[in-house]
């Protein structure tokens, strides 16, 4: 994003996405950043996902006889957006304010500055994400001392902070979270379901087919996103493999009950960190001020009526919640 006017504009990648996934893939010597790489990432074993869990540890991934650190994974998917972003202003891009997740400790916070200095970006300041959150809605503007609750469902992690904001201040008060648990975990819980349905109609198990699987995880993560608009989906997957008698068609209709029914233990694991969080802040829920979204997976109805009934606030959903 950049300020214009003094309002922040979000800048859209190659394909016109706003938003561009942290996936890096290498094909013979190629690489491939963002939705290029996401696409084929369940039949190219050289792709990279999730690097950020590992920032600021010596955790090396090998890739066509080369050792990568999580630096450089991180600075090959930053040099992808300052290229666009300079393609965009048509000028140089040599500075930012880099966002990290509020528990991140020292090191990972270094990690994350070198990050930047390797693609060529001077990190100007770091923010914690629940911080920049708050002020995507304009928080730090109100007069009034208030305790905010963030809660961040991205697409592999998920975390909530409790911030105290007074004089235009943000303070962590606490945060809590599982760095294991987020959007593609929702996408896996359909992607079984599937597979379990296929395996009871055709005695085939689309789970060991790489094409396949790459073909149910784009279309459960196409099904979840419906989900949150409408009550019911069909997901249809001509030629997804051949059996005896020949080509073989999925055909399912997933509705929103089901879906709730098959991710209702996940959602009830992100409320273990709330409460969490609320304990170690020393609060109860009721002196929560406000209640923010963060993350393409908090649009699931079934997560925000979680946390409504868990905070007993109505969630603030002004901001693009993936930006």
């Amino acid at each position: 994003a950049v300020l214009e006017g003094g309002e922040p504009k979000v800048i859209a990648n190659a394909e016109g996405n706003r938003t561009t996934p942290s996936v890096v893939a290498f094909k013979d010597g190629e690489r491939q950043v963002g939705e290029v790489a996401k696409r084929q990432s369940i039949t190219n074993p050289n792709t990279i996902m999730s690097i950020k869990r590992h920032m600021g540890t010596d955790y090396k991934v090998e890739i066509e006889g080369k050792d990568y650190t999580p630096q450089e994974v991180s600075a090959i998917i930053l040099e992808h957006l300052k290229s666009y972003a300079e393609s965009y202003l048509g000028e140089t891009v040599s500075k930012a304010v880099i966002t990290v997740p509020a528990y991140f400790n020292d090191a990972e916070r270094q990690a994350t500055k070198d990050a930047g200095k390797i693609a060529g970006l001077e990190g100007k300041r770091i923010i914690n994400e629940p911080t920049a959150a708050a002020l995507a809605y304009g928080l730090d503007k109100t007069d009034e001392d208030q305790t905010i609750l963030v809660y961040d469902l991205g697409g592999g992690t998920f975390m909530v902070s409790i911030l105290e904001l007074g004089d235009g201040v943000f303070e962590v008060r606490s945060t809590a979270g599982d760095n294991r648990l987020g959007g593609d975990d929702f996408d896996q819980v359909i992607i079984d379901h599937l597979v379990s349905e296929f395996k009871k109609e055709n005695g085939i198990d689309l789970s060991k087919d790489k094409m396949a699987l790459q073909r149910l995880k784009d279309a459960a993560e196409k099904a979840k996103k419906d989900l949150s608009g409408v009550s019911s989906t069909q997901i249809s997957l001509p030629f997804i493999t051949a059996g005896e008698a020949g080509p073989l068609h999925l055909e399912l209709t997933l509705t929103r009950a089901k879906f709730e029914e098959l991710s209702s233990h996940l959602v009830e694991r992100t409320m273990g960190p709330v409460r969490q969080a609320l304990q170690d802040a020393g609060l109860s829920a009721s002196e929560i001020d406000k209640v923010i979204l963060v993350g393409g997976s908090t649009r699931i109805p079934a997560v925000q009526e979680a946390i409504k009934k868990e905070t007993g606030k109505e969630a603030h959903k002004g901001v693009n919640p993936d930006e």
